[in-house]
This record gives structure tokens, C-alpha cells and sequence, in this order.
């Protein structure tokens, strides 16, 4: 069946596009290992790992047949009073490689959700002590925490997209984003601006939300591990609970299994996303500690969210295949092989005059320009040059499946070396 690029064109909305002059979109037939494939035959090297959570690459048999399987018992069932094995072990495997003091899960069915359920978890651990004014959230400028009301009202309140929505979002606080780097100490200075908000607004905070490492989707920015480690410290002098947004991070793709084993520190509540399922199903998991759990359920409180498709039974059971697959893979070698990779061949990039700012962690390389990027000409651009990047604002950034091979790798860092070059 041939695609009908007219009728998506008029009736399909993608994400962060108008309707009334859509970008381009390019049909794809199918995707194998680190390929897309589109309708015309033509072949791309995935860079982006379909937005991060392609880890494995596509059509992995063990994920097929974990899917496969599983549908032979049951698609979905509601998770309210029932429960089923897949959820009962992808709890299981969660609890063995996150942080040992979060005991508590909640499945649910995308990053927005996690961001949202783990606001809430903050939100009530205070009701619950009859603190109804510890209701606002504490978040870092350069934010990304998900498109959903609130997580967006943790989001950069300047590119995230605030002023669309004034008056409908919960107002929250915002610190500076950290200056110091991934690999540098962590200053005085670095705290003044997070510390001076923790003092004025400590009656009204419920937590602090961060993405620990790295900043994604609000402008690749790598920060301190001793940043994070003295943001924990913080935390618990202001009796703050923190929030660890790992939906990005999770699962390899700094380097460590978490970025928060960086700083070797334990949040109250992590959220995970993502690559949890490899890129499969949508699906997401808030963990907590029983500090959290123990607060929110006491008196016979119970926790106000229920999804409908929460711990969905496909979704769960692909997640476990997903996880054991990581597992029993060299995965943390293929990271850093891909991190030295991009720090040797991404070098070249600064000799040009557009570029202002290299950087790499793990299987993440960014190449930040002076001026914005226009996203059509940038798309056809790489789709010529056989990969799939696609940039945003003044970002060029890649973060490829781990099972990337080195040529591959070359294929993807050569087109941004020559697009850089392009411009002026």
C-alpha cells in the first residue's frame, strides 16, 4: 500500500508543526537495525534513535517474540484490581538496577505521565501533612520535563512554550541553569542562584525537579556531577523531596546505567521513559522511596492517578525483554566506543565559523551553531546525505542506537561536519 502523502499532509497533525504550511514528512516502508526505510527505496542511518529510545536498534527478534508471545496471552486488562506477571517482573528488574532505597512503582503510559504522576506524589506527601501550601515545584532554567500541563509548567518558562499558555499553567520557580560542566567542580557560585530560592520559598516548596547530567530536549546541556551531588545535600537541608526526571538519561546513554550514579546519589522519585520498552511500546514508571509512599498512603490515603493503560501487559513484557537485552549486552562499551568516536570526529566541527560549541557524553554528541537552524532546509539536506537528523533551534545533535557500528557512526558525524561547513 502506497503511502498518500497528500491526505497526511491535510489531515494529519505532527508534532511542533502548522497545519497550514507543514514541514515536509518522508515516508518510511519499514526500519531495520540502524536503518530507516523509506517508500522510495532510499536507506537512512538512524541518529537520532527515533527521539532517544531506539537503544537496540529496529526489528529486534527478541522484542518481537517477547511481543509476540505475550499477545498470545493477553493484549491489555485493566489494572485497577488485577494485576499479571509481566508488570509483577518488569517491577522486579526495575527494583535490581535503580537506586536500592526507591521500593515503590507506579507503571504508567508515557514520560509526560511519569513527570505528571511524580509531581502529584510531591504534591500529596505534603497534603498528607496537612502542609496544603507546599505546593510549588523547583525547577532549573534549560528544562525539558514533557508537553503535558504539568510538566510543562516545569519546563524553561521561556522556550517552554509559558507564553502560549499564561494563566493555565501552575506557577513554579526557576533557578539558573548550573554553569559548570560535566567534569568540572561545583562552585559556591554555582548554588547561589537554586540556594537563594530554596530560603525565600521554603514554605511553599514541595520538590525540586532536575534531569540529572544532562538537559535534553531544552538544550543538550551537560552539568557537574558534584552539581547534583550538592543539589541532593540541598534537598535535605531544605527538607525538599527531589525529583529525578530520567527519562532521557535512563538506561546507558551517558555512560552509566542512571545518570544520577554520576554523583552516586538517590532521589526521592525517579522517572523513567523512553528506552525502558527500547523504543516498542509507550511506557513509562515513577519509582518513589517508602518515605514518599509511606507519607501519601498513611491514614488510608491512596494516590490519585490511574491510567488507563497502565501497566499495560505488551508494553510491560516487552520492557523486560528490552531490559534483559541491555543487560546481557556489552553496552557499556559500545557507549564509550560511540563517546570516543564523537569526540575524535566531532573535533573538526569548531573550525568552522557557525559552530559555537562542541559537546559529548556517552552516545550523545551536540554541535550547538551561533544562529538558529532552519529545520526544512537542515532535513533535506541530511536525508541526501543518507542519515536522520533533525535538528532544533541552533542544535545539531546526535544520539544513535548503541549497536551503531563505526562506519556507520562516520556516516552521521561526516554530514554535520559538511553541513556545518555550508554555512556561512
Amino acid at each position: 500500500m502506497m503511502i498518500d502523502i497528500d491526505f497526511d499532509k491535510n489531515h494529519i497533525w505532527h508534532p511542533y508543526t502548522s497545519m497550514q504550511n507543514p514541514l515536509p514528512v518522508y515516508p518510511v516502508a519499514k526500519a531495520d537495525g540502524v536503518y530507516i526505510e523509506l517508500e522510495d527505496g532510499r536507506r537512512l542511518i538512524d541518529g537520532m534513535a527515533s527521539w532517544w529510545c531506539m537503544i537496540h536498534g529496529y526489528n529486534r527478534p527478541e522484542l518481537n517474540q517477547a511481543l509476540t508471545k505475550q499477545l498470545d496471552n493477553m493484549a491489555h486488562v485493566m489494572f485497577g484490581g488485577l494485576t499479571h506477571a509481566p508488570a509483577i517482573e518488569l517491577t522486579e528488574l526495575l527494583l535490581q538496577i535503580t537506586p536500592p532505597s526507591l521500593q515503590k512503582v507506579f507503571i504508567s503510559d508515557s514520560g509526560s505521565v511519569a513527570v505528571e504522576v511524580a509531581i502529584k506524589m510531591a504534591k500529596q506527601y505534603w497534603i498528607n501533612q496537612g502542609q496544603q501550601n507546599r505546593n510549588k515545584i523547583l525547577s532549573l532554567r534549560g528544562a525539558y520535563h514533557g508537553d503535558t500541563f504539568g510538566a510543562m509548567s516545569v519546563c524553561d518558562p521561556v522556550n517552554g512554550m509559558h507564553h502560549l499558555f499564561e494563566g493555565s499553567l501552575p506557577l513554579n520557580y526557576f533557578a539558573e541553569r548550573p554553569a559548570c560542566r560535566f567534569g568540572e567542580p561545583c562552585l559556591e557560585e554555582d548554588l547561589s542562584s537554586i540556594k537563594l530560592l530554596m530560603e525565600t520559598h521554603k514554605t511553599e516548596l514541595a520538590a525540586l525537579i532536575l534531569e540529572p547530567i544532562v538537559q535534553g530536549a531544552g538544550g543538550m546541556w551537560f552539568y557537574s556531577a558534584d552539581y547534583l551531588t550538592k543539589i541532593r545535600a540541598l534537598c535535605d537541608e531544605y527538607d525538599l523531596l527531589l525529583i529525578a526526571d530520567e527519562i532521557a538519561t535512563g538506561f546507558g546513554r551517558t555512560g552509566l546505567m542512571f545518570a544520577c550514579e554520576h554523583a552516586n546519589i538517590e532521589p526521592d522519585i525517579l522517572c523513567l521513559g523512553k528506552a525502558l520498552t527500547g523504543g516498542y511500546m509507550s511506557l513509562a514508571a515513577t519509582l518513589c522511596n517508602e518515605k514518599v509512599s509511606d507519607r501519601i498512603s498513611e491514614n488510608g490515603g491512596v494516590f490519585m492517578h490511574g491510567p488507563t493503560f497502565m501497566g499495560n501487559p505488551l508494553a510491560c513484557a516487552t520492557a523486560i525483554a528490552s531490559i534483559n537485552l541491555l543487560l546481557n549486552s556489552p553496552w557499556q562499551d559500545r557507549v564509550t566506543n560511540i563517546e570516543k568516536q564523537l569526540s575524535k570526529e566531532f573535533e573538526s566541527c569548531l573550525e568552522s565559523k557557525s559552530v559555537s560549541e562542541v559537546r559529548i557524553l556517552g552516545a550523545i554528541g551536540v554541535v550547538e551553531m551561533k544562529e538558529a537552524i532552519d529545520l526544512k532546509f537542515a532535513q533535506e539536506f541530511f536525508v541526501s546525505k543518507g542519515v536522520w537528523i533533525r535538528p532544533f533551534g541552533k542544535l545539531l545533535y546526535i544520539m544513535p542506537p548503541y549497536i551503531i557500528n563505526s562506519e556507520e557512526l562516520n556516516q552521521l558525524t561526516q554530514a554535520i561536519l559538511t553541513f556545518t561547513k555550508l554555512l556561512p
